[in-house]
């Protein structure tokens, strides 16, 4: 017999009295339920604090146990205390509710209640002295909370269906919590921020892990976006078009001629659709060069070729015409509107640097912060989940753009693989039945970041990491909340 199988704690009711309909998670009675299952198991159970586990039963406390039968409360308190809290140090079984699981349901005597029915589902973690917790299986629970000297008691517990669980299950690791973290732990990923787009709203918001080591994280925390900047510089220039104040096939050299590339005639051909499509024949960046010199590798719009330069390029133009830096037009057009408080390309002085989450190489070193005055148009833009998260759903829904301007950011406007291609500022994702997906990636030091939308059915996902090998959390994530469109995607990006 396990110590799993043994000493689990799910709990019992016999309950052929007359129940209530199940009540709100609002309801204070709810409230008071889930406070007591969390000192009970929280802060007893897990901690092996056996006195507060003691404070919480009743005097005539009977537990059940679908592998190790019946026990009063006596024997259950022996057993705990010789069984799973023998040696803590060694070995540690922690439980988890599956979230929004639980039910509670009021019992009533004369118009009074009198006790409360508490079910759900949890899951149990195992420690092996320094090991990481693992995922070892769950259950099903119903107690049977009861009032005594209006103080409430745990009368009976009922622990039944328990079965193996491993973390390889993938519903299970990410619908809960405690899986998330033992999986992110497991893959040396120090902090994820995660939103999930549903029914095209942002609907959940999480961010695991900390903001450095040993502080941390709330969903409110900043992260370096990398290269997601160049989608909120291509929205400015698109919204710029729809308003009619700047063409999307107008030379760029009217506003801006970069010295380097002054004395080629092809910088007359270069224009925002080229830009925003990655067709400018530049390299990704100048530095790149042997002389360090911003150069002309193909002719423009011939072909696609990944480029930050293009963006910058865009910038000074834009800049020269409306005479606002970027940070400015971004605020103006794309911030204020979506509401995005959280969102700036610089680093200026109402940055909240304890709110800023710190990057790492795959050893765990960490990466200074990069804090830039002056926007870059490519690279840098720091945002919160929540603000990218709605972002995207902006994107999705075309938002404050014109039908025609929204037809063209979508269209395929050169093609980089098979069923893959990129529109304006977006990569859009062929997969098939006339459905598509439009998406962008963001890799620098210490941030790997993707945020991908599906259009036509609402759904899409936001993932930002702090490790320079984040990528590999991906595949998981987006299969398992974009299913079958996510398994498409992957499979473009894999050929």
């Amino acid at each position: 017999m396990t110590k799993f199988s043994r000493f689990t704690l799910p709990f019992l009711m016999l309950f052929m009295s007359v129940m209530q309909a199940q009540i709100e998670k609002t309801d204070p009675l709810y409230k008071t339920i889930m406070s007591k299952d969390s000192l009970f198991f929280s802060i007893g159970y897990n901690t092996c604090n056996i006195k507060q586990m003691e404070n919480l039963l009743s005097g005539s406390f009977e537990f059940y146990h679908d592998k190790g039968g019946f026990e009063d409360r006596k024997n259950f308190i022996i057993d705990f205390k010789n069984g799973l809290c023998k040696s803590p140090e060694t070995y540690q079984l922690k439980r988890v509710l599956v979230d929004k699981s639980t039910e509670v349901y009021p019992m009533y005597k004369d118009g009074k209640i009198y006790a409360a029915i508490q079910n759900g589902d949890h899951l149990f973690y195992e420690k092996m002295g320094s090991q990481a917790e693992k995922l070892v299986g769950e259950a099903k629970f119903i107690h049977l909370w009861i009032l005594e000297n209006d103080e409430w008691k745990l009368k009976n517990s009922l622990s039944f269906n328990h079965h193996p669980k491993q973390t390889t299950d993938s519903e299970t690791m990410f619908d809960n919590d405690q899986s998330m973290q033992n999986w992110l732990k497991e893959n040396n990923i120090p902090t994820l921020g995660l939103g999930i787009i549903e029914d095209g709203k942002l609907q959940q918001v999480k961010v695991f892990g900390g903001i450095r080591k040993g502080i941390p994280a709330s969903h409110k925390a900043l992260f370096n976006v990398a290269s997601l900047t160049k989608p909120v510089t291509a929205m400015v220039a698109l919204r710029l078009i729809s308003s009619g104040k700047w063409k999307m096939d107008e030379p760029l050299d009217t506003y801006w001629i970069d010295p380097d590339i002054s004395h080629d005639p092809r910088h007359t051909k270069l224009t925002t659709r080229m830009i925003l499509s990655h067709q400018t024949g530049f390299p990704n960046w100048r530095w790149m060069n042997a002389d360090k010199k911003l150069n002309f590798q193909f002719d423009p719009g011939t072909r696609y070729q990944y480029s930050g330069e293009g963006f910058e390029y865009l910038r000074k133009a834009l800049e020269k015409k409306f005479g606002k830096t970027l940070e400015k037009l971004a605020q103006e057009l794309i911030f204020q509107p979506l509401k995005m408080k959280d969102t700036s390309y610089i680093w200026g002085k109402n940055t909240d640097e304890a709110r800023f989450v710190t990057g790492y190489n795959e050893k765990g070193e960490a990466y200074p912060i990069e804090k830039s005055t002056t926007a870059n148009a490519a690279d840098d833009l720091h945002t919160t989940v929540e603000d990218y998260g709605n972002f995207m759903v902006s994107i999705m829904k075309g938002k404050n753009l014109k039908p025609d301007v929204f037809q063209e950011m979508i269209k395929k406007q050169v093609k980089v693989k098979e069923n893959k291609y990129f529109g304006l500022g977006f990569e859009v994702y062929d997969l098939g039945n006339g459905e598509y997906a439009l998406s962008h990636g963001g890799a620098d030091q210490g941030t790997r970041c993707i945020a991908i939308v599906l259009p036509d059915s609402g759904k899409g996902i936001v993932i930002f990491t702090n490790v320079d090998d984040g990528y590999k959390v991906y595949e998981k994530l987006v299969l398992h909340y974009l299913g079958e469109h996510g398994r498409k995607i992957i499979k473009i990006e894999t050929k």
